[in-house]
């Protein structure tokens, strides 16, 4: 049986998600299994999850994935050479997973993988230094180095989010020396944090149930997805859902999480944090005097959007000091990133799920947590992760109206479906 993997946040999980996972079989044969490496309950835009990550796997095993792992958080909210690095790492650990299908723009494999090939390289090293010595922006530093070094059109694939994170998926392979074959799949719709496409074509003052179906784009963003749902406007909402999708999550979220639930407690963090807290953070531009701005916007700011005006330059941005911000509210610092995954923690199954999970007792290279009790038995780096995870969590319940209670990590076990 042929065994797909694919790396994603699901947040939340969306008709797009499920195309791509429809084409992955069409691509490798309608019994192959599908295997996700999904993130927990902080995502890599430096927010909350939409919903927990059990309701999340639950509604990734109803869209057609038959076996979901989590990502952990140190991964799961780095930049995206981290971020597929450790989803990558997930996926190999498991044994089982023979090829990694992403989505991209260009839905092509080949100039994704010569770009891959190319930031790998000793040349664009050099032209990559250069231009970040002139202190502009990282992203744009890649992206001119490779249009240096490939020309303008191979290298201006990497203004599109999922072909750059598509390379980094390649670079992780080859890194690996892993035997899995990478795959990608058009993107089709809405751009990746695309506008709420809804909202765009019929404006603000939509009717609560929305206009009809017919009016509708074919998909929209995850970002689109979650502004509907945050407005509780859930006729929009559902045609992009899963089957049962606005059941489960209409019963969940009667007010969904946010940030804005813990602003005051992510200020008290900042404000008591000194130059040397945030340099112990991941991408923390300590040599280049970071720490220090980010330690006088901590003392100023007097909520989480002065902060970021405050912090962010034309170097620095939006996105990465979100994401400083906040792994220093989770507490957590590049030190509590190992250098690799250390366990795979299943968060959901179906029936084919439990036949790859049969597998991998022979085949993984790190242990299965398929119940809580299970991480009792972990012990160095993988304890202390875990551990770790469990304040997350903790820390993710802050996020709702109503809070969720301590100790989920150690009482929510892994979903399952009996279906295939």
């Amino acid at each position: 049986m042929r065994c797909a993997g694919i790396v994603a946040e699901y947040n939340p999980f969306h008709r797009g998600h499920a195309y791509q996972i429809a084409q992955t079989r069409a691509a490798l044969g309608a019994d192959a299994a599908v295997v996700c490496a999904m993130s927990g309950h902080w995502v890599q835009q430096a927010g909350c999850a939409i919903a927990d990550k059990w309701v999340r796997a639950r509604l990734a095993l109803m869209g057609g994935a038959d076996l979901v792992l989590e990502l952990p958080t140190p991964w799961a909210v780095s930049s995206a050479e981290a971020f597929a690095r450790g989803g990558v790492e997930v996926l190999a650990a498991s044994g089982v997973v023979d090829t990694l299908s992403f989505g991209s723009e260009c839905g092509e494999l080949e100039p994704l993988q010569a770009l891959a090939a190319c930031l790998d390289g000793e040349a664009y090293r050099a032209a990559l230094k250069r231009r970040l010595d002139q202190g502009k922006p990282f992203a744009a530093c890649r992206q001119g180095a490779a249009e240096e070094l490939l020309g303008t059109p191979a290298g201006g694939l990497l203004r599109q989010p999922n072909n750059s994170l598509g390379v980094e998926y390649i670079r992780a392979l080859n890194r690996l020396g892993s035997a899995i074959a990478p795959m990608t799949v058009l993107r089709r719709g809405a751009p990746h944090h695309g506008i709420p496409a809804v909202i765009a074509l019929h404006g603000d003052g939509a009717s609560e149930r929305g206009p009809a179906r017919m009016d509708l784009p074919q998909f929209v963003s995850a970002t689109d997805l979650r502004l509907q749902i945050m407005a509780h406007r859930w006729d929009m909402a559902e045609p992009y859902l899963v089957p049962g999708g606005r059941a489960l999550l209409e019963d969940r979220l009667i007010r969904p999480p946010t940030l804005r639930q813990v602003e005051r407690a992510v200020l008290a963090k900042v404000r008591t944090m000194t130059a040397a807290d945030w340099a112990a953070l991941p991408d923390s531009g300590a040599a280049e005097g970071l720490p220090e701005r980010l330690v006088r916007a901590g003392r100023q700011a007097d909520s989480l959007d002065q902060f970021d005006r405050l912090a962010v330059t034309k170097r620095y941005t939006n996105a990465r000091i979100r994401r400083l911000l906040l792994w220093a509210f989770l507490g957590l610092t590049a030190a509590d990133r190992p250098s690799r995954v250390p366990y795979l923690r299943v968060l959901g199954f179906n029936r084919r799920g439990r036949t790859l999970l049969r597998e991998m007792k022979a085949q993984a290279a790190l242990p299965v947590l398929t119940k809580p009790a299970h991480a009792k038995s972990l012990t160095g780096p993988a304890r202390t992760l875990f551990e770790r995870e469990v304040r997350c969590t903790d820390l993710y319940g802050l996020c709702f109206p109503q809070p969720l209670p301590c100790g989920l990590e150690w009482t929510t076990g892994p979903v399952i479906l009996d279906t295939d």
